[in-house]
């Protein structure tokens, strides 16, 4: 998620947790907390697909953010009163603060390595967009009435209400997924592709639209379920990926680190002999944010390159396809 939503859910477990005496300090420490597994963006790891896919790594791992959550702890009980006067609640609050960085991220279609060092691909539950005001505003709310009121009865209740809120929209993305994912079980089983690997996820900012991308022999299907329309099918469109190069591709680290990432949720296409790779779980038809030049064609297998990332921009009316197509066909 934004590291306005991790800010605020940090601050909020830790205002929650902290006794009344310290809850603006906790709402500041949580709120740090709560961002600093995002500071591994500040490493170059050397090139494009590694930064991009080691994100999200280490230091998102519950496999090392317990220990450390532990090992802050102890420090600051030694070197900070606060800690020392209420450990045990103090302990809460690091811990919260920490934990629910990664498990929050786990929830976008990004993916989070949640049990680094292992090498289980990145969980990807992809029931919220990075970006939900629906989610982000009630622990706003909370953590701005907390910091005003900190000793009151109203500033946690408000951190309390916030965290509720937040926690039930969560729980809605989860409903409207298994209500979307058995439209579009309905929808494939009648073009006789029930088995196919399917990733579904919300479109921008709203958990009423979502996307369903289909993987298939000769590419993929993309379609598009609104919560608020009746549809008895969904509309696929088919779009071509040339999944042979994709496959005499996968002795290139790059290629098999980037299947590995997205599950194989790739749209591969050759452009001058370099192989073009498109994460299809974070974009839609023909805009993607992650699209990576992963491979060059040698004589006769396919080399490794310097990867590169291709540029992106927002269009508009990818934006305004949403709206509209949450209201209407």
């Amino acid at each position: 998620m934004d590291s306005l939503s991790q800010a605020v859910l940090g601050a909020s477990v830790a205002g929650v947790c902290a006794p009344a005496g310290h809850r603006r300090r906790a709402l500041v420490a949580g709120a740090m907390l709560g961002t600093l597994p995002d500071l591994d963006v500040l490493i170059d790891y050397g090139d494009a697909v590694r930064n991009f896919t080691y994100h999200r790594g280490f230091s998102h791992s519950l496999l090392v953010l317990s220990p450390f959550s532990i090992a802050l702890w102890l420090l600051l009980r030694r070197w900070w009163s606060p800690v020392r006067d209420a450990p045990l609640r103090w302990l809460a609050a690091i811990s919260l603060a920490l934990l629910t960085h990664p498990l929050l991220d786990a929830h976008t279609a990004y993916g989070t390595q949640l049990f680094w060092p292992l090498t289980t691909p990145p969980t990807m539950w992809a029931t919220l967009f990075i970006i939900d005001p629906a989610y982000t505003l009630p622990l706003l709310a909370g953590t701005v009435v907390a910091a005003v009121r900190p000793r009151g009865a109203w500033g946690l209740c408000a951190l309390r209400a916030g965290i509720a809120l937040s926690t039930l929209y969560v729980g809605w993305s989860w409903a409207a997924q298994t209500i979307v994912a058995q439209h579009a079980g309905d929808t494939l089983a009648k073009i006789q592709l029930r088995d196919a690997p399917v990733f579904i996820t919300p479109t921008p900012f709203n958990t009423l639209l979502w996307r369903i991308v289909v993987l298939t022999g000769d590419g993929y299907l993309e379609g598009f379920d609104s919560l608020l329309l009746d549809d008895n099918t969904i509309r696929f469109e088919a779009y071509e990926s040339d999944h042979a190069a994709l496959n005499a591709a996968n002795d290139v680290w790059a290629v098999a680190r980037l299947r590995w990432f997205a599950s194989d949720f790739l749209k591969t296409e050759i452009d001058a002999d370099r192989l073009i790779l498109s994460d299809l779980r974070m974009g839609q038809e023909p805009f993607y944010v992650f699209t990576h030049i992963a491979a060059a064609q040698g004589n006769p297998h396919w080399k490794s390159i310097p990867t590169e990332l291709v540029p992106f921009a927002v269009e508009n009316r990818a934006l305004s396809g949403v709206w509209t197509r949450i209201w209407r066909e």
